[in-house]
């Protein structure tokens, strides 16, 4: 990469197969510091494999995944979070039966975040301060979508992956939850986000691909697919 500047994350050619079935097929993107790069597509069209993929989850594949130029390809998740990796998944994954704060400290298990993490997350989250000694799964859903997010970054990532986080919500906590998002891009965080919220993802992104039947057929500025009239046409119904 001599003479240009080399992404951040920099995903190379990657097959993805489920028991020798392919899924994905060839699939490269980069995602650049600073930004917010949305992934868009149909139910179906292979987002969630993809960011398993990325985040290790998913073993059986080709190509190869960079990330800060260092081959992360083979490495098993909790690696790939020791390199600055997390991920929030599209089902959130809480503990149910712990704490807000026990979640948050499993998430800070990888850097030993403590108190100092605690603080930020409640700041950030004024909700999860308030309920942090309650269990996890008698929150509602978009508390529990803040505590996912919350949990993943108390592992100090320098990039979020996020998998459908408006899933389930309520218009208003879609907002506030994307709203989030676009603040912690703001604070200096990466991130790749998978959301079917096409309207408000591409308007807190920089750039976005879109994924149908496995393959990418289309990337472009934010700007550009928010006002291309096949994709308002497919996906925002105008």
């Amino acid at each position: 990469m001599t003479g240009e500047k080399a992404h951040l994350l920099d995903v190379r050619n990657l097959s993805v197969f489920y028991s020798g079935l392919q899924v994905l097929w060839d699939v490269s993107l980069a995602v650049n510091s600073g930004e917010i790069v949305t992934i868009l597509g149909a139910n179906g069209a292979g987002k969630t494999t993809l960011v398993q993929s990325i985040f290790g989850l998913v073993r059986e594949r080709r190509g190869q995944v960079f990330f800060r130029e260092t081959d992360i390809t083979g490495l098993p998740p909790y690696e790939v979070v020791r390199q600055g990796i997390s991920l929030v998944p599209e089902k959130r994954e809480l503990f149910p039966k712990m704490t807000v704060i026990e979640n948050l400290e499993l998430g800070g298990f990888p850097r030993n975040e403590t108190s100092a993490g605690y603080d930020e997350m409640f700041s950030l989250f004024p909700i999860l301060g308030e309920r942090k000694d309650q269990l996890a799964g008698t929150l509602s859903g978009g508390e529990q979508q803040m505590l996912a997010i919350a949990r993943a970054l108390m592992a100090r990532p320098s990039m979020l992956i996020l998998d459908e986080p408006s899933l389930g919500l309520s218009p208003l906590l879609v907002s506030t939850v994307l709203d989030a998002v676009g603040s912690l891009n703001k604070s200096g965080l990466s991130i790749l986000l998978v959301e079917q919220n096409v309207q408000h993802a591409l308007e807190i992104s920089h750039r976005g691909y879109i994924l149908e039947n496995g393959r990418i057929i289309r990337e472009g500025s934010a700007e550009e697919l928010l006002n291309d009239d096949q994709i308002r046409a497919a996906y925002l119904g105008l």
